[in-house]
């Protein structure tokens, strides 16, 4: 919770006193099922590539996407995007409802993402949430569903 709020007040410094401006790179936090830091490259004006290193049941997950962006009801800071990609992950059984204790997982799967980001004029801040569902191959198989919010720095 203390990283969160602090999140939230270094956002608002930046807000009042930077400047929005044009950008190909973002990079900041994403909390949903875990906490971790995303990056995302644009490598075209609609396509870009996002990164999420997340840390969560005494683990960690790395996942890899490639996005299609496109404007959002006619409104020119507002951009849906959906996309796909992989994950892995390392976890430990001790901390996981579904594991086996003193067990460690590594989990390999594939990825979705559905979300909408909101780029702010006055300062070169973005917000987003999505939808990402990923489903694992290796070791612990099954469906995941995560809803996430992202607070990004442009440049």
């Amino acid at each position: 919770m203390r990283r969160f709020i602090l999140t939230l007040i270094l956002t608002g410094v930046m807000v009042m006193f930077l400047n929005a401006q044009d950008y190909k790179t973002d990079l900041g936090l994403r909390f949903g099922n875990g906490a971790g830091i995303t990056v995302k490259h644009f490598i075209t004006d609609k396509s870009a590539f996002e990164g999420f290193l997340f840390s969560k049941w005494h683990g960690f997950d790395i996942t890899g996407l490639y996005e299609i962006h496109d404007q959002a009801f006619e409104e020119d800071n507002l951009r849906w995007f959906y996309g796909f990609g992989a994950h892995i992950g390392f976890y430990d059984g001790d901390y996981v409802k579904w594991g086996e204790p003193g067990y460690a997982y590594n989990v390999f799967g594939v990825d979705g993402i559905i979300g909408i980001e909101y780029s702010f004029t006055e300062a070169p801040i973005n917000i987003g949430i999505d939808l990402k569902p990923a489903l694992n191959f290796v070791e612990y198989a099954g469906l995941w569903v995560d809803f996430g919010m992202s607070v990004r720095y442009i440049f």
